[in-house]
């Protein structure tokens, strides 16, 4: 069973910055395209963006283009999501996937379905 464990979260006020890490335990992302999802209390999980294996390709959801940065760094087999000017509205839980199939990242929107494993998610809270 592939894991991956987010770590990062946290309180932060708006307009603050965190950085959030996506480890693989057990196995290498090499040959993985990951994906950033959230999920804020009583809604859907939302995927927000996504990296393809080689980290040439890289895709947002509009609501965070501009402000998200999503890169990956394989000699450390982690991928990171920086997130800037963060907004109460970006409060959540924060989940990577992780699926062999590359071209998930050219979707226009993304499903938990598309991913095959998961981590536990981390925190993010956005309040003064």
């Amino acid at each position: 069973q592939l894991q991956l464990v987010e770590s990062g979260g946290g309180l932060v006020q708006p307009g603050g910055s965190l950085r959030l890490s996506c480890a693989a335990s057990g196995f290498t992302l090499d040959y993985y395209a990951i994906g950033w999802f959230r999920q804020a209390p009583g809604k859907e999980r939302e995927g927000i963006s996504c990296i393809s294996s080689s980290g040439g390709s890289t895709n947002y959801v509009d609501s965070v283009k501009g402000r998200f940065t999503i890169s990956r760094d394989n000699a450390k087999n982690t991928v990171y999501l920086q997130m800037n000017s963060l907004k109460p509205e970006d409060t959540a839980v924060y989940y990577c996937g992780a699926t062999r199939r590359d071209f998930t990242c050219d979707f226009i929107t993304w499903w938990p379905s598309d991913f095959d494993s998961w981590g536990q998610g981390t925190r993010v809270t956005v309040s003064s």
